[in-house]
């Protein structure tokens, strides 16, 4: 199977049988697994004992042979075997009369490579984006631009020609944006980097939940740790922070009152909050949704939640002349910061609370301050206790059932309690993620058009997060104080995702709305519709053309097509809705 290796062990010790056991090396502090009893060899017969085992091959292994007899351990062997590889451990004595055994791996038929599939994606693409990019050189080009509308509308090639759509004295093209005077007016009020930043998080978060190729390194990671998939929805919440405190200002500055945009905070929150439970919530795949089964936390609940905290902490606390720095401040380093004081103390004060609930709540069963998976980690000596107090309040407040019952633990750690990674506790380090995101929209309102101002103020923030991020987890993925952990949303996560999105939105910043050098496409448009996107991506998942039925189930190949076949008509969609001006708002 997909991510799998066969592995014969041929046991020639005529005297015992053996046992096999295995761990992988993504599993911290865990328990061997048993996999199989190899018999001993028939010496009469001068036949080993055999068992044929499967392997997985996304991490390395350390395989485990002990003896039948006073379970002595015979030998261990480290190694990262290769998928749909042929593998043989061979056991044998080196003489007769010694008692010293050797374990010799050897492999049979060699494994495929699993990744030239990622490969031959990348080269399709970068062959589009070529042909994209000389394509619209070629269109700069009058007597191209003429004889290409003339092939697509001969009857008014004349009307074109002369027209201003046609005239070389105009600098409107087919290749400019498809509504240059309405852009041209708004793009001094909205940034389009911001745009594509949101759309680049959002095709990621598609790709990764329609599968990403079945690549364990875009599923989500098992515990501790950050694969590709963990990067995009602390982005997602990063830049609607951003996005609340520009769209607060413009609100505020074109006359609404506090009244009317607090109520369409509230609105908004409720609309998101609803669209998660009822729409995009995956227990329908356990049958037709009721309370009984009814998953109430979520992606789009804790946005609505986070969105409504964040955007109603700062319409309460905002001062006219904070956002163009009119406000005076004895510290010009942290001009952009001592204005917004109430919020900090707020936010600080939220994560007070995470940090006493996380560390000092009793759990039943469990140490206090447990951060671990449970299951087999730990040398298995909580498997109820998966998430520590994250997974008890969710448990007691909201029931097992309502929860997310396959939480990614379960593959590697073989936890088998329900775990939300969006529950209750880690809901207080999105805030703060958002806040962050609003901070970074309050440098751009600060510094308006001081490009180098705002770059290195983000430049500034995202080396105190990295440092922050340094100093929790003391540079180590397992050994730190506070691990990075999506699943938990822990604070060294938040501080490590906006170390990234500081230096992440610099560059999209420099490159689109500073030199100009990229319009952001395609990431600007998906960016531009992102709840319908987001929504639409879930609920017809499983409809053709986004899924259909593959001819080999078990090929990373096919899997890849077939998401980023699905990814890239979302991409296309969003790109129409936008020549339409067609824009889902909530």
């Amino acid at each position: 199977r997909m991510d799998q290796a066969l592995l014969l062990v041929l046991n020639e010790l005529p005297a015992q049988g053996l046992r096999l056991a295995a761990l992988s090396g993504s599993c911290h502090q865990c328990l061997y697994q048993f996999l199989a009893f190899v018999p001993p060899s028939n010496g009469s017969l001068r036949k080993p004992g055999t068992a044929a085992v499967m392997v997985d091959t996304q991490h390395p292994l350390t395989l485990l042979l002990n003896g039948s007899v006073g379970d002595r351990e015979l030998c261990k062997i480290q190694y990262h075997f290769g998928e749909f590889g042929n593998y043989s451990l061979v056991v044998k004595t080196l003489s007769t009369s010694a008692k010293t055994v050797s374990c010799d791996l050897v492999i049979n038929e060699g494994p495929i490579n699993s990744y030239l599939p990622i490969l031959y994606a990348f080269l399709v693409y970068m062959g589009i984006l070529a042909i994209l990019i000389v394509g619209r050189l070629f269109m700069k080009i009058d007597p191209v631009r003429n004889w290409v509308y003339k092939k697509l509308n001969p009857r008014e090639t004349d009307r074109l020609i002369n027209s201003e759509l046609g005239s070389p004295n105009t600098t409107d093209s087919v290749s400019s944006d498809p509504t240059p005077r309405l852009w041209s007016t708004a793009s001094r009020q909205r940034l389009r980097s911001l745009d594509t930043f949101r759309g680049l998080s959002l095709i990621i978060m598609v790709f990764v939940n329609y599968g990403g190729g079945k690549y364990w390194f875009f599923k989500h990671e098992s515990w501790n740790g950050l694969t590709v998939a963990d990067l995009v929805f602390p982005w997602f919440v990063f830049i609607m922070g951003t996005s609340i405190s520009l769209s607060l200002s413009s609100m505020l500055r074109w006359g609404s009152s506090k009244r009317k945009v607090l109520g369409k905070i509230l609105w908004r929150s409720f609309l998101l909050i609803l669209l998660g439970i009822i729409v995009v919530n995956p227990n329908y795949c356990l049958g037709p949704l009721s309370w009984d089964n009814l998953r109430i936390p979520g992606v789009l609940q804790r946005l609505g939640f986070t969105y409504l905290v964040v955007a109603a902490l700062e319409l309460l606390f905002t001062r006219a002349g904070a956002e163009s720095g009119t406000l005076e401040s004895r510290c010009p380093a942290l001009q952009d910061i001592l204005p917004y004081w109430p919020q900090w103390i707020f936010i600080l004060m939220l994560e007070v609370i995470w940090l006493c609930l996380t560390f000092l709540l009793p759990v039943p069963g469990c140490p206090r301050g447990y951060l671990g998976p449970g299951g087999i980690g730990d040398f298995g000596n909580y498997p109820n206790c998966t998430g520590g107090a994250a997974g008890y309040i969710d448990r007691l407040l909201l029931g097992e059932k309502h929860i997310y019952q396959h939480p990614s633990s379960s593959v590697i750690y073989q936890t088998t309690m329900p775990y939300d990674p969006e529950g209750i506790l880690g809901t207080i380090n999105t805030i703060f993620m958002a806040f962050l995101g609003l901070q970074a929209g309050k440098i751009i309102l600060f510094y308006k058009d001081q490009h180098k101002q705002i770059m290195s103020r983000f430049f500034i923030w995202s080396i105190v997060m990295g440092i922050i991020s340094a100093i929790l987890t003391k540079c180590s993925k397992e050994e730190g104080f506070i691990p990075i952990n999506k699943n938990l949303w822990s604070i060294s996560y938040v501080t490590t995702m906006s170390c990234f999105a500081f230096i992440l939105l610099l560059l999209i910043y420099y490159l689109v709305d500073v030199k100009r050098l990229w319009s952001g496409a395609p990431f600007f448009y998906p960016g531009m519709n992102s709840i319908l996107v987001y929504t639409g991506h879930e609920v017809f998942e499983n409809y053709f053309p986004f899924k259909w039925k593959m001819q080999d189930s078990q090929s990373h190949a096919e899997h890849l097509t077939q998401n980023l076949t699905a990814t890239t008509l979302w991409v296309i969609i969003s790109y129409l809705l936008y020549r339409r001006r067609i824009f889902w708002k909530i």
